[in-house]
């Protein structure tokens, strides 16, 4: 698995967990990384690089993708398509070296190993009507 793969799953599953319990993310985050066997992955501080932005721009990220998520709450979504698009419209809006294409692609793949069949459908329309509204 690619170092940045490796890295969005590690956010995922502090997103994830911040979320299901009602906890707050950088207090999960930091368990987390209490957690980790020495040496950490190289691939750790990208992963905390979108787990705090995601939770800096938490508002605005969830604003967009309630906006472009036809026919989908955000509190109905399954939890790690929720989550899974947070790291997506993070990378869409605020990553400029990682291609839009990659942060969908990406997005799509993990939903197809985590979460539901219709979950990479869903999810690739979804971010591809919301990075061709932030390009424009």
């Amino acid at each position: 698995m690619p170092a940045r793969r490796k890295a969005r799953k590690r956010a995922l599953d502090v997103l994830f967990e911040a979320d299901l319990r009602d906890l707050p993310v950088d207090e999960v985050l930091q368990a987390y990384i209490k957690r980790l066997e020495q040496p950490r992955p190289e691939h750790l501080g990208y992963a905390i690089g979108l787990i705090e932005g995601v939770n800096a721009h938490l508002d605005r990220i969830d604003e967009l993708i309630a906006s472009y998520a036809e026919g989908w709450t955000l509190d109905r979504m399954p939890v790690v398509d929720r989550n899974l698009a947070r790291i997506a419209v993070y990378e869409l809006l605020y990553v400029d070296e990682i291609d839009d294409a990659v942060a969908i692609t990406e997005a799509v793949e993990l939903a197809r190993q985590m979460s539901t069949d219709d979950s990479p459908r869903f999810l690739n329309g979804m971010l591809a009507r919301i990075a061709e509204f932030t390009t424009h």
